[in-house]
């Protein structure tokens, strides 16, 4: 997270309950949201690579994660590009994150099943109404993540996203789109740090 989540807290004096983190790696920020008093059992992560759910399993056995491809569509096989970095994964291809970032490279390709992040939450029984904050880091695809749980949020207050202002992946979805759709459901952008150079970031977005 380029903005830390106790600067979210003391500059927007936000109350956490609960947390529900699309795209988790080796789930990096656990720390961060246990410090800011938010305890393992309200925190659901999603991470569409197996190998990464097993071993986040096994350096935390309270670990609530699950594996999932999100899109918009369930069951749409997609070949999932696995980099050296890890990090960098996406269901899409490299747009300028090429030129950007040219020791990065795909080793790996995967045929995967997508879903969308509603089906996810009714067959785990993930309680969303417990979770108000939502973070998502999904490569390029996490206004897809956002329209395939919209029906849920009622519940959600929080939003912290990475977003994209030039094409890093190819058809990856731009800041501004995700501004405008946020803004029918009464979000706001009320942060944003942007490398500008890179042409990607992470923006916080607030229910007015």
């Amino acid at each position: 997270m380029l903005i830390k989540i106790n600067e979210l807290i003391q500059h927007f004096n936000i109350k956490i309950t609960g947390i529900l983190h699309i795209g988790a790696h080796e789930c990096e920020e656990l720390n961060d949201y246990n410090n800011a008093g938010v305890d393992n059992q309200n925190i659901y992560w999603i991470e569409a690579m197996q190998d990464k759910v097993d071993l986040n399993k096994s350096k935390n056995s309270d670990i609530c994660i699950y594996q999932a491809v999100i899109d918009e569509v369930d069951d749409k096989e997609i070949n999932f590009k696995i980099t050296n970095n890890g990090e960098s994964s996406s269901i899409l291809d490299f747009g300028s994150h090429e030129k950007h970032h040219p020791h990065v490279k795909v080793v790996e390709t995967r045929t995967l099943k997508t879903n969308r992040m509603d089906t996810i939450i009714e067959k785990y029984n993930i309680p969303i109404e417990n979770l108000n904050f939502i973070n998502l880091d999904i490569q390029g695809v996490e206004l897809r993540a956002l329209k395939s749980m919209e029906k849920y949020f009622h519940y959600i207050k929080y939003i912290y996203t990475e977003v994209n202002i030039e094409e890093v992946y190819k058809n990856c979805n731009m800041m501004n789109e995700i501004d405008s759709y946020l803004s029918q459901f009464g979000f706001k952008r009320v942060a944003q740090r942007i490398y500008t150079q890179f042409g990607w970031g992470d923006a916080f977005y607030m229910k007015t």
